[in-house]
């Protein structure tokens, strides 16, 4: 319990899980890194900025299972899945089509990245490395899914797969394009966005019209299986 003459900023910082700690702090790293990479001393910038005890803070991102500018950048990256769902929540999507939910999706993303694009070259820079690769995968994957549930998709066969894959490769181009575009409003960006979701929409309507009259093909199992167990 905080005493009278305590610092209540401190207090509540104090009081933080380990896990709360790290949303807490992914920002304010992520901002430092854009100038010092994705090392200590971003992290302690940021954990002294906050007046936490730069120990703890070291233990929040201790790198278990990797390296710990990738546990940084996981907290960076899931801070921004966040604000985006944030920024868009359900009812805020619910009168537009699929492509148009993705696209805003997406867009509200780019937008909470846009002040920190210095640092998002460099966290990718980190990630590319092959020991990290794997990982790299695995963050990308989950905004993916994220921002495929944030728009209402509840495919649980392999359509949940290929959605998340297609649009994985989408994000990871559009990201390339978004990282040099000094065009205003980022409109280079947002174009390319646009074709290429174009793409995944295009796709996932003749996959369906194949699915659905691959539900009218005579099947060779069902006529081999007659011809064997005739019906009496």
């Amino acid at each position: 319990m905080r005493g009278a003459t305590g610092d209540p900023k401190k207090q509540v910082m104090e009081d933080l899980t380990l896990p709360e700690l790290r949303a807490r702090l992914a920002p304010a790293i992520a901002a430092n890194a854009a100038f010092d990479g994705w090392g200590d001393e971003a992290r302690d910038m940021a954990a002294e900025a906050e007046g936490v005890d730069p120990d703890v803070v070291r233990l929040a991102f201790d790198g278990t299972g990797g390296s710990a500018s990738v546990a940084m950048i996981d907290a960076w990256f899931a801070h921004v899945d966040r604000a985006m769902l944030a920024a868009l929540p359900p009812e805020a999507l619910a009168q537009a089509k699929m492509r148009e939910r993705i696209t805003r999706l997406v867009e509200a993303r780019l937008a909470i990245l846009s002040p920190e694009r210095e640092a998002l070259r460099r966290a990718l820079s980190v990630l590319a490395l092959p020991t990290n690769l794997p990982m790299g995968v695995r963050l990308g994957w989950r905004s993916a899914d994220a921002i495929w549930r944030a728009a209402g998709d509840t495919a649980t066969d392999y359509n949940h797969y290929t959605k998340r894959t297609l649009l994985l490769g989408v994000y990871a181009a559009t990201i390339s394009v978004f990282l040099d575009d000094e065009s205003e409003n980022h409109a280079d960006t947002r174009g390319f966005l646009a074709r290429r979701i174009d793409g995944i929409m295009r796709f996932e309507k003749v996959k369906a019209g194949v699915l659905r009259r691959a539900q009218y093909r005579p099947s060779l199992s069902r006529f081999v299986g007659r011809l064997r167990y005739p019906v009496v």
